[in-house]
């Protein structure tokens, strides 16, 4: 295994033009505003162009897509598919991430003629099945729904020359390594692989280990940090619910540079009474989570990357890897669970270099939590206002 590891700064400065990459794409990426990549796209970019195998580790908002979707046009400018064969296959763990992916083809792929089919749930099958018959140069989806298409005999998948797994590590905590294996038996073995992470536990490791063949490893921060542009703090409060909110509306009031901001919740249910509570109470605000339809989760989306909305109540399962690059603000509602989530989540601001601010709520119930999340980014966070020994308290109706 050959390895590229370090922080930003380790990375020689480049330009695009110096990593091998077709004129097409070039004029697409100049045209999109960018010249300088950012240290996953230069260190993945020209081993990926060399069909190597990629094993990229790197925190949200880095650029980790482009690493992948600029090589994969390079080299998909020769050849044609087949019907119902595709070329490449991109695997995502939601539906958002997927659309995101499509976008960026669409977004640095106008100068080609390819055909880019994303299945997703909340779509037709027929419809989806419409633009595999045309043949599919790129193939993005969720494992479900790509094993849907697969049982219906729909799909071949004996001419993928290229696999990407994203998000290697979200896929793991939703339980989709099993259908990442099975989908793995259906393409060839000589195929290449690019597998990316923004948390490399030792579950991932021995997983990238089964897929990869001597991959060039790409990893451009401290595992499990978190970026240095985001000023962290927790907030004490009492364990009550309504409590809660009530201190949530106080910190929310109180920030001056609040431009925008995602408020995570654990559960779907809280998603919903909390989007109620704020709405009553008068605030801008939408609602994502995993039980909504594709068309109303596109629509809320839209409205908070507008600036329709103000506030984006969320759960992890509908959050992860959304690109927004300009979201000022993060507050946990509740501590999650997982502390890889935290890396996660407050990884929503402070992107490209940008400032941001990430506010997390904790009752006493929730001090292992806190205690785990500072193991794993090997660091302390200050509180605001003091500890869990004088808590906020709750003011006015909940």
């Amino acid at each position: 295994m050959f390895d590229r590891t370090g922080t930003e700064t380790d990375f020689p400065l480049t330009t695009f033009s110096d990593l091998g990459l077709s004129q097409k794409v070039l004029t697409a990426v100049t045209d999109a505003g960018y010249t300088i990549p950012t240290p996953i796209q230069a260190g993945a970019i020209p081993p990926a162009l060399q069909r190597r195998d990629i094993l990229g580790i790197a925190q949200t908002g880095t650029g980790k897509t482009a690493s992948f979707v600029l090589p994969m046009l390079t080299l998909l400018e020769k050849g044609r598919a087949r019907a119902r064969m595709p070329r490449t296959l991109i695997l995502e763990p939601t539906r958002e991430l997927a659309a995101q992916v499509a976008e960026n083809f669409e977004k640095y792929g106008k100068n080609h003629k390819l055909n880019v089919a994303l299945l997703i749930g909340g779509v037709s099958f027929d419809e989806q099945d419409r633009k595999l018959e045309r043949g599919a140069d790129v193939l993005i989806c969720t494992p479900g729904r790509l094993l849907d298409h697969c049982e219906r005999g729909k799909l071949l998948m004996t001419g993928v020359e290229i696999l990407v797994i994203d998000e290697a590590d979200r896929m793991l905590d939703m339980g989709f390594i099993p259908d990442i294996e099975r989908i793995a038996k259906l393409i060839p073995f000589t195929r290449q692989t690019l597998f990316f992470s923004a948390t490399m536990p030792p579950e991932i490791q021995k997983l990238a280990d089964r897929f990869l063949q001597n991959p060039e490893r790409v990893e451009v921060s401290t595992r499990s940090s978190t970026a240095t542009t985001v000023t962290q703090r927790l907030v004490a409060t009492h364990s009550k619910d309504y409590e809660k909110r009530a201190v949530l509306r106080d910190l929310i009031q109180k920030q001056d540079d609040l431009k925008n901001a995602i408020i995570f919740c654990n559960r779907k249910l809280d998603v919903a009474e909390l989007y109620r509570s704020l709405s009553r109470h008068g605030f801008s605000v939408g609602a994502l989570h995993g039980d909504m339809d594709q068309s109303s989760r596109t629509k809320m989306l839209a409205g908070f990357k507008d600036n329709a909305i103000t506030l984006l109540v969320a759960s992890d399962v509908a959050a992860r890897g959304l690109d927004i690059p300009d979201v000022s603000h993060v507050f946990n509602f509740d501590v999650p669970i997982h502390a890889e989530d935290y890396v996660h989540r407050i990884g929503r601001t402070g992107r490209a270099g940008r400032s941001g601010a990430a506010f997390t709520l904790v009752s006493k119930r929730d001090t292992k939590f806190v205690d785990a999340i500072e193991k794993l980014i090997d660091k302390k966070v200050e509180w605001l206002n003091g500890d869990l020994s004088r808590p906020a308290r709750s003011h006015g109706k909940p």
